[in-house]
């Protein structure tokens, strides 16, 4: 597993989400959904929306099931860690 390039795609991946904090509290656009999701003060990641996730990183980045998960959990690390701290 190539960590180097998996962490490109994370900062891909997160680079291409956009959150609004002025928004009934918040909320945040994810590039694997049409749409968004809002959040109070931590991000909460459905576990439905996994399978979006897994898609667009097989689709778009060729990743395996392992690459994936290892990119899920750090893109939701990051995004976790830019709510609780407003950016």
């Amino acid at each position: 597993m190539d960590k180097k390039f998996l962490n490109k795609v994370v900062d891909q991946i997160f680079s291409e989400t956009k959150i609004d904090y002025d928004y009934m509290g918040g909320r945040v656009f994810l590039p694997y959904l049409t749409g968004f999701i809002l959040f109070t003060n931590y991000f909460i990641v459905v576990p439905s929306y996994r399978s979006f996730f897994w898609s667009h990183c097989k689709n778009v980045y060729g990743l395996s099931g392992e690459e994936t998960d290892y990119v899920w959990v750090e893109y939701n690390r990051i995004i976790k860690n830019i709510i609780k701290n407003n950016g």
